[in-house]
């Protein structure tokens, strides 16, 4: 009865994953949108590492070397979401929104003594906004929906203090950026932009681990996703909502005709001590080389014309982050035995509007609870988030989001004894 419970809420948080809601925010209407690290509500609390966390208790799909580490009784199974508040700024003018929803769910399971798998599903980029503005004779709206998901397959190896990992993906998703214009005489008009992707992906994973007493640990991780041509359709449609017309198609291409998601590497190194109590630090830098891609114009399908220009330019992604995680006593209270958590991190992100860079910096923090039985784990955490455009601030915007992740801890393969 327990594993079909689970693997019926597994079934109806996959149904319901991909339908989070996105924050209003401007900067997530350019390129594929604002871009995910793959980080669970346990690794957001530490500042969104994980290259070099391997502990076998919780999931990591930042580094899939790390599915190795599970032990051959255990089965995991995590999902996380958030509620996502944000205050923003500009030109003295200040607006406030609301969002959140499920943001990821994943599986972790031994395969042998020495490999371990997992498959889930995650947000590789969210698209969603609305604003609007005043032009001469009218009004015009933008609004845009959407992102990239990314369902997956992992497997790891172990070979001595040695492990590596492999996931693969099926990347899909549609991203709508559409444009309104109404006229003061009342007739309105729909541009609307759309991206469909359906493509593959794969990322690679190394862990050292390195132990000088049963007490000590250090682990070094690295991991490697190539660069790929997207997969799918980019097309622009212009429709009269007032007379209520069939939408004309005005241009469309291939998206592997120019399309791409550029290479991107991640290192880490963490620290752990285990005795009566426990302490784990960590240290990551992620490094995507977004400006050796591009994002090519759509073209009149009658005429020699540029319909969508690149809205933005890409700059190389550098994301450095660290965190935490402290256990006061393993066998003392309640207090004693939950987990305490903090980090941040410091991003240039790929996004150039306007020769601006696109910054952002986080701190976040939070606890882990530990259920009666003493395996699961609720997550709960707060994250303090600032983004903002360079020298230019263009858009400041602030984020408080709080995550809430439970981690289950099931074990699944021992055989009871018959008596």
């Amino acid at each position: 009865m327990k594993r079909i419970i689970t693997s019926a809420f597994l079934f109806l948080a996959i149904v319901f994953a991909g339908n989070a809601q996105n924050l209003n925010t401007p900067y997530s209407m350019y390129g594929y949108g604002l871009i995910s690290d793959h980080a669970t509500s346990m690794q957001r609390q530490m500042g969104s590492v994980g290259y070099a966390m391997n502990s076998g208790r919780q999931i990591n799909v930042m580094n899939p070397a790390s599915y190795a580490a599970i032990d051959s009784l255990t089965f995991l199974f995590d999902l996380g979401g958030q509620v996502n508040m944000l205050w923003s700024k500009e030109d003295h003018k200040s607006r406030r929104s609301f969002g959140g929803g499920f943001d990821y769910v994943t599986m972790q399971f031994p395969i042998t003594k020495y490999m371990g798998g997992s498959f889930g599903l995650l947000p590789y980029s969210s698209v969603g906004y609305a604003f609007g503005n005043d032009i001469s004779h009218g009004a015009m709206s933008n609004q845009g929906s959407g992102g990239i998901n990314q369902l997956y397959l992992g497997w790891s190896g172990k070979l001595g203090p040695v492990s590596i990992g492999v996931n693969a993906s099926y990347d899909f998703g549609v991203i709508t950026n559409d444009i309104f214009s109404a006229t003061t005489n009342g007739s309105e008009t729909k541009f609307q932009h759309v991206m469909k992707i359906e493509d593959w992906s794969a990322n690679f994973g190394l862990q050292y681990t390195a132990r000088w007493d049963r007490f000590h640990k250090m682990v070094f991780g690295l991991t490697y996703a190539p660069e790929r041509n997207l997969r799918g359709e980019s097309y622009a449609t212009i429709q009269n909502t007032t007379l209520d017309s069939k939408a004309d198609t005005l241009g469309m291409a291939n998206l592997k005709n120019g399309y791409k998601i550029p290479e991107s590497w991640g290192a880490g190194i963490s620290y752990s001590f285990e005795k009566n109590y426990k302490l784990q630090l960590e240290a990551d830098v992620t490094y995507q080389s977004w400006s050796k891609t591009a994002m090519p114009a759509l073209h009149d399908l009658k005429k020699p014309t540029i319909i969508i220009a690149p809205g933005a330019q890409f700059n190389d992604r550098w994301r450095y982050a660290a965190g935490l995680e402290y256990i006061p006593d393993v066998r003392g209270s309640y207090l004693k035995r939950m987990t305490y958590r903090f980090g941040g991190y410091y991003a240039k992100d790929y996004i150039k509007v306007n020769d601006n860079n696109i910054e952002e910096y986080s701190v976040s923090g939070g606890f882990g609870f530990p259920t009666p039985e003493g395996k699961t784990m609720i997550n709960l955490g707060i994250e303090w988030k600032h983004r903002q455009a360079s020298p230019k601030k263009l858009i400041t915007e602030n984020y408080l989001n709080v995550t809430l992740g439970v981690n289950f801890n099931e074990v699944w393969f021992w055989k009871r004894k018959i008596r």
